[in-house]
């Protein structure tokens, strides 16, 4: 399977993807820590009691990152998958993969550290470019098969 070079390259750019959300997600964690700010009264308790089962802003700003993540890195991961087997040029295929990582590398930077607007909307915006341009691809090669 790997042996197919864009499919590895796929591969590549997931791994660091999912890499970088087991980041944001541990960065969630010590920012909980931080803030003693606690979702679950048990894990209040543990850490100071039941007054610190409470939101925090800076917790939440955490979450809402590895929230954006979610709802955009899985679809990328089934499009680049399914692009990868219509056989596009590795450089094609390397640029989709790339400017997504880049996009999702610099809107996760942006949200946690709260950069001046509008560096995270518009790396969101380069992010959707190639799913856009795999999703349409997929789409017509499925097409052309009918």
């Amino acid at each position: 399977m790997l042996d197919n070079e864009v499919f590895a390259s796929f591969v590549f750019y997931s791994a660091l993807l999912v890499l970088k959300m087991y980041i944001v997600a541990i960065i969630t964690g010590q920012v909980r820590l931080r803030k003693k700010a606690f979702a679950n009264p048990e894990d209040a308790l543990r850490h100071g009691g039941a007054q610190l089962c409470r939101q925090d802003p800076d917790v939440e700003r955490c979450r809402r990152c590895h929230q954006n993540d979610m709802e955009n890195i899985f679809p990328f991961l089934f499009l680049g998958a399914v692009y990868s087997l219509t056989e596009p040029t590795l450089l094609t295929a390397r640029l989709h993969f790339q400017v997504f990582f880049v996009g999702r590398l610099v809107h996760t930077v942006a949200y946690l550290c709260a950069l001046k607007a509008p560096t995270r909307s518009v790396a969101y915006s380069l992010a959707q470019v190639p799913c856009f341009s795999m999703a349409v691809q997929v789409l017509f090669a499925v097409a052309s098969h009918w």
